[in-house]
């Protein structure tokens, strides 16, 4: 019940901050909406406009971007209250890497988003207006386009979450990054084929997200080696074994010990 309790609280804390950021926001939701139209409304054709299709469509969709916009600012709040709520029960080395993590997450997704906003988005809209068929007038619904934005916000913020996710599969034992060096071939088609489906059909948009996915792989694998390292020489403090590279672990007269060191050996040598 006491679990119970604080969840209540820091769910409620969380719904707060975002009606406080919401209502604060309300009186500029044209505004924003006219900022999040801004890399499409520069590249329409001269006399087109955007159109709103829904007879409510001009009052709730700036609400509803307002709404999301909201979440989006408050989201390291939201994050810190689930922190809260986890970290009593969570190890001393455990706190030490998920607070990082956390951090790192946050700014990464931001800057996702924002390499999809100043970046891709000004390409991608030229590509759609220039695509345009003979006779067709472009004019955009404004709830078809906030829906598409959003999932391309979504969609970038998630891609530039590589380094930590890598970070975490690597703390979790799942990879290593010798096994990351030898996949480095598939991260390179991976991360065309990502920025294929996410960005136009002209080699501009796809090279412009697929670099910045490989960088982001490069700098994950940089950090998981380091990762990796204070995780064996944990091991190696914990089992009394030799933490190695090669991660050949020495004979220990305690039984949990040895299956402990026979797993891991199979583990990596696969």
């Amino acid at each position: 019940m006491v679990h119970l309790i604080e969840l209540r609280s820091r769910l409620l804390r969380s719904i707060i901050a975002v009606l406080v950021i919401f209502i604060a926001l309300t009186p500029f939701a044209d505004t924003l909406y006219s900022w999040l139209a801004g890399p499409l409304v520069a590249q329409l054709p001269h006399g087109s406009s955007m159109i709103a299709i829904d007879v409510a469509a001009p009052f709730l969709v700036p609400f509803k971007l307002t709404l999301l916009v909201s979440i989006v600012i408050a989201v390291p709040y939201l994050l810190y209250q689930a922190w809260a709520f986890v970290a009593p029960g969570l190890y001393k080395h455990e706190k030490r890497l998920a607070l990082p993590l956390l951090v790192s997450s946050i700014a990464l997704f931001y800057t996702g988003m924002a390499f999809a906003y100043f970046i891709v988005f000004p390409m991608m809209f030229r590509f759609f207006a220039h695509a345009t068929p003979t006779g067709v007038k472009m004019m955009t619904d404004i709830g078809a386009y906030l829906g598409f934005v959003t999932n391309m916000f979504l969609a970038f913020g998630a891609s530039f979450e590589v380094p930590v996710a890598i970070v975490l599969l690597t703390a979790l034992g799942v990879v290593t990054p010798e096994k990351l060096v030898k996949g480095r071939p598939y991260v390179i088609v991976g991360a065309f084929v990502v920025a294929m489906l996410l960005t136009p059909p002209d080699v501009l948009s796809q090279v412009s997200l697929a670099i910045p996915l490989l960088v982001l792989f490069e700098v994950g694998l940089l950090f998981s080696r380091i990762v990796y390292r204070k995780r064996k020489a944990r091991e190696a403090e914990e089992y009394g074994t030799d933490s190695t590279d090669n991660d050949d672990q020495g004979a220990t007269d305690d039984p949990v010990a040895q299956d402990k060191n026979s797993v891991e050996s199979k583990r990596d040598s696969e």
